[in-house]
């Protein structure tokens, strides 16, 4: 750039309001589809019930932060298995990455929170309000009592739908019914009246004002998978060498009549009216756009009642792009090496992840060695190491466990806690650390240090753990 180059004006386009006119079609029904779907598991999910037995909680999913224990039906989650959540956070990025792989920013369009609340915000602004053109007519003429009403009742809705939103997130911390009750009754704990408060603001905020302005300036993904995508990714994508130039119904026809060319695109702007985030998908691929298929729908309904073939825009590639601009057909190869890499990564972390569920014990052991003295001479000539064990029970009952060691010979165990004959009951759900000593009589003091192993056994032979440490002879 020029020194004495001068930049005049806003960076930024000033703000336009948007708003997006309803339709219908088939990428419409797939959004309430998986909207209903999404917000029914959401708001439903908490009040689920799952039978795990007596002392433990019922309900199906819950995350029990005064215990630490996070409960998924059937599988039960401690502090120590971390790991899992890890897991899911590996095969969650990578289904986004494949997703990005076959379909660009398919998430952004479907599935997306701030895409399903912002829909349903949309939804009930229509329902009290009108659709597009009523909407813009009553925002130019200004102030009246009917819009301020209606206006009124709008931002209610919204706000009840918020507060659910945020009720809903609370209650999966909590017994849903006894929470429910309790906020009713203005008993519940203060923290969850100050997350539903913020959460509240939020969903308000993002999904009933900030809308589209979320998906360009705040979140990151659009500008991460732009440089993720490749020129095989699906994407709305507008057919323009069907669609240009664009005119009229009737000068299409006097051109066709003259032998003139004529695309089929009447700028009947109806591709524009509907998408939500205020974009015209024939100046091309951009920031904005969400990849909803909304214009796909509302141009093929165009396109019917013209009497013109569907799909003028579509999801497609910028491959096939180019070439139908040079006249040859479109391929398509939705297999190639990164959508094949992905899907492999997540059976990967998802096979280790099932294998870890299945062979997992609801039994644990761990041990401490005591750092000085590394080793205790005795009277007799015998040494003796000191250890603090921890012994982890995961079932909802008492449970008799029996501790033993292994690895060098001759070494005799003994806890210093009471327990009999090598034998201790942890409680339900709980650990018990003990004081363990273990001996070496003088005939059978190791020459160097000695690994050695740590077995912690339910009596009843279901459960096995074990663990390794170190005899030290001095």
């Amino acid at each position: 750039m020029n020194e004495d180059t001068i930049i005049t004006g806003p960076l930024y386009a000033s703000r336009k309001k948007v708003y997006p006119q309803a339709t219908h079609g088939t990428f419409r029904r797939i959004k309430w589809f998986l909207l209903c779907a999404t917000l029914g598991v959401y708001y439903l999910m908490p009040f689920l019930r799952w039978d795990r037995g007596p002392n433990l909680p019922d309900q199906a999913v819950l995350i029990d932060m005064p215990h630490r224990r996070f409960y998924f039906f059937f599988i039960q989650i401690w502090p120590q298995e971390v790991y899992y959540f890890t897991g899911l956070l590996i095969i969650a990025a990578m289904t986004l990455f494949m997703m990005n792989a076959v379909a660009g920013r398919v998430w952004c369009g479907y599935l997306c929170w701030q895409t399903v609340w912002t829909d349903l915000f949309y939804a009930v602004e229509r329902w009290v309000e009108g659709d597009r053109r009523e909407r813009m007519l009553k925002d130019k003429k200004g102030f009246t009592i009917r819009h301020a009403f209606e206006i009124g009742l709008k931002n209610f809705l919204w706000l009840m739908i918020a507060w659910w939103t945020g009720g809903a997130f609370v209650l999966y911390f909590a017994d849903a019914p006894t929470l429910v009750k309790q906020l009713l009754t203005f008993q519940a704990p203060g923290v969850a009246y100050t997350w539903i408060a913020i959460l509240t603001f939020t969903t308000f905020m993002f999904a009933g004002y900030m809308r589209e302005q979320t998906c360009i300036y705040i979140c990151p993904w659009p500008r991460i998978q732009a440089a993720m995508t490749d020129e095989w990714a699906l994407n709305v994508s507008y057919e323009r060498d069907r669609g240009e130039p664009r005119m009229s119904v009737k000068k299409a026809a006097a051109a066709h009549a003259k032998g003139v060319p004529a695309g089929d695109c009447i700028d009947c702007q109806q591709c524009v009216a509907v998408c939500p985030t205020g974009v015209d998908i024939r100046n091309g691929s951009q920031l904005g756009c969400i990849q909803c298929g909304l214009c796909i729908d509302a141009c093929d309904n165009v396109m019917k009642e013209i009497g013109r073939p569907p799909r003028l825009i579509f999801y497609d590639t910028d491959i096939n792009i180019q070439r139908r601009a040079q006249g040859l057909k479109p391929i398509y190869r939705p297999i190639r090496p990164r959508t094949l890499i992905y899907p492999i990564m997540i059976a990967l972390v998802g096979s280790v992840m099932v294998w870890k569920l299945a062979t997992r014990s609801d039994l644990g052991v761990n041990v401490l060695h005591d750092r000085n003295p590394l080793a205790m001479p005795m009277a007799d000539g015998g040494v003796r190491n000191g250890y603090t064990v921890r012994l982890l029970n995961k079932q909802p009952n008492d449970r008799a466990v029996k501790l033993s060691v292994s690895g060098a010979p001759g070494l005799n165990l003994k806890i210093m806690d009471g327990a009999t004959e090598g034998q201790a009951t942890v409680g339900p759900d709980q650990t018990l650390e003990l004081r363990v000593l273990v001996i070496a009589p003088p005939d059978a003091i190791p020459s160097s240090p000695s690994p050695i192993t740590f077995t912690a056994e339910d009596v009843t032979g279901q459960a096995k753990a074990s663990v390794s440490d170190h005899f030290f002879p001095k």
